[in-house]
């Protein structure tokens, strides 16, 4: 074999064995100037995935896939920003198609539905119509619990529907407000449909009874006759939640709305995905009234995906919505951020007075407990899109802005997990807009010193063409490298065939002419069929 040959042949062999054991990871471009660069990262379980968005640099979330291949409920977790998600989503339909956002444990989020029924087993019902008087309903309760006004124009409307089952996801965007996080959520829901859950435990044994029986005594009939205005009133509530009572597949009482969905990090399915092996993917409602607005650079498909996204909430101007329960009375309980004029200090925290990062909270324990001043956290709250953590401080005012402590108004010591730095805040409406210095967290609390990933931790990577299948990572120390190791150190050569190949060079430019395209693309031809 000639020395040219050789040449090749080592060139090929280096090319493999880097490819096979590449010096760094490959490098993704970023998907235009202005965005963050890439990070794609498929991992085989929730928690690692949830781990991993808290030790990275850029503004990530995590998201569930479904495999058609796989075995029914298992998921693959994909690490990820919205952009990026978003500008994928319609290339790689098929590995995508089967796509749910994980609703972080403690997250602030959006007020969310789950509705459903079994079309053949509610035959007289009117689903359009069940969603709108829904929606009235819920407003209403907005407007009276928190003050909040809202109409269907707030609301984004999915349909998955199919001829066997009538499916809507509903997504409050409400103007500048959010709950703290699904499990408030899910408290809110359960205290307003509390009656129509009641009033059908009562109508399924009345139903059971009279079966039974067969007729209605007379001391029922009395009873009726009997009854207290405040009664009455409540039993014609409960008629106007009705028709949210529905029978499912199987002939059972059930609730239009599905209330197992605000668990912690719960998985809900995204715009434009369906459940694996169906074909209903959700999109927007014939009878949707909500407007996405399109942003610059952002179109209107991407800006309802943007708005269906139950986690997508801003830092900034929101105030957060809690609930802690129902009393005896019926009247509803509840607790608002510092804006709110009606805020119960006490249940504030709804008994709970620390967040999942229990590092960080005694951290800004020591920054609020100095100077003979025992401050302490009001509330927190965690808000996913940027990666923040909020504490809300009582009894310790001091001001940067000021340089005093304010005599009325509490501060915020924020913390981006993102950035690893913490600065304070302030509810003072001359300070509204001010935000300190920013200070970096000590490094033993820091999740990116905490945490380290085993190569085995990411067991699924995607190809350019969208295909997902099981890394070779946690193999490569067995695999042998296409070089021989007994091979010096030189790979590329010795001196004198550097010597030789320059000479050849030097010499075909002083005699040759130019080389045509045609001898160029025979060149290539030969190269690519080896």
């Amino acid at each position: 074999m000639s020395k040219w040959g050789e040449r090749v042949k080592k060139v090929e062999q280096l090319a493999q064995s880097f490819t096979s054991n590449p010096l760094t990871t490959t490098y993704k471009p970023r998907l235009w100037p202005c965005q963050p660069s890439s990070v794609w990262k498929l991992f085989p379980r929730q928690s690692t995935a949830i781990s991993f968005t808290k030790s990275c640099k850029e503004d990530v979330h995590v998201f569930a896939l479904e495999k058609e291949e796989t075995s029914l409920g298992q998921r693959i977790y994909l690490v990820t920003s919205y952009t990026e998600l978003w500008h994928y989503y319609r290339t790689y339909k098929q590995s995508l198609m089967h796509c749910y956002e994980v609703i972080p444990e403690g997250a602030v989020c959006k007020l969310y539905f789950d509705l459903e029924f079994h079309r053949l087993s509610n035959s007289g019902a009117d689903g359009k119509t069940m969603v709108s008087s829904l929606i009235e309903y819920v407003c209403g309760k907005l407007k009276e619990i928190y003050g909040i006004e809202c109409s269907g124009k707030d609301v984004l409307n999915l349909d998955s529907s199919t001829e066997d089952k009538f499916s809507r996801h509903l997504i409050f965007n409400l103007p500048n407000a959010a709950f703290k996080d699904n499990i408030h959520v899910g408290r809110f829901i359960h205290a307003i449909l509390q009656q129509v859950q009641s009033s059908q435990k009562v109508a399924s044994a009345l139903d059971s009874s009279a079966e039974n029986s067969g007729t209605r005594t007379k001391a029922e009939s009395a009873g009726e006759m009997t009854e207290s205005p405040q009664t009455k009133r409540r039993k014609h509530e409960e008629t106007d939640l009705s028709f949210l009572r529905v029978k499912n597949k199987d002939g059972q009482d059930s609730l239009f709305v599905d209330l197992g969905v605000y668990t912690r990090n719960r998985n809900f399915r995204l715009y434009k995905s369906s459940k694996v092996g169906k074909n209903a993917a959700f999109t927007v409602a014939d009878d949707n009234k909500f407007s996405a607005k399109a942003g610059k650079g952002i179109s209107r498909e991407e800006s309802i995906f943007l708005a269906s996204l139950v986690c997508n909430v801003s830092f900034t101007g929101q105030r957060i919505l809690t609930f802690s329960g129902e009393t005896q009375e019926g009247k509803t309980t509840k607790t608002q951020n510092p804006k709110g004029s009606a805020t119960n200090q006490a249940l504030s925290l709804s008994g709970c007075l620390l967040s999942p990062h229990h590092e960080l909270d005694n951290f800004v324990l020591t920054l609020v407990k100095k100077d003979g001043i025992q401050g302490s956290i009001r509330r927190w709250n965690y808000f996913a899109a940027e990666q923040l953590l909020v504490y809300d401080i009582a009894k310790y005012r001091w001001c940067e802005n000021v340089a005093r402590f304010h005599k009325s108004n509490n501060i915020m010591i924020v913390v981006d997990l993102k950035d690893e730095v913490w600065y304070q805040k302030c509810h003072d409406p001359d300070c509204r807009n001010f935000r300190s210095s920013s200070y970096p967290l000590p490094q033993e609390i820091c999740v990116s010193y905490i945490m380290t990933l085993d190569e085995e931790d990411q067991a699924y990577l995607m190809d350019d063409a969208g295909n997902i299948e099981l890394s070779q990572a946690p193999h490569r120390t067995s695999q042998t490298t296409v070089c021989p190791t007994e091979e010096s150190a030189d790979k590329w050569g010795t001196d004198q065939d550097d010597q030789d190949y320059l000479e050849s060079l030097d010499d075909f430019e002083q005699n040759s002419r130019e080389i045509s395209d045609d001898l160029l693309l025979i060149c290539m031809a030969d190269f690519d069929s080896r």
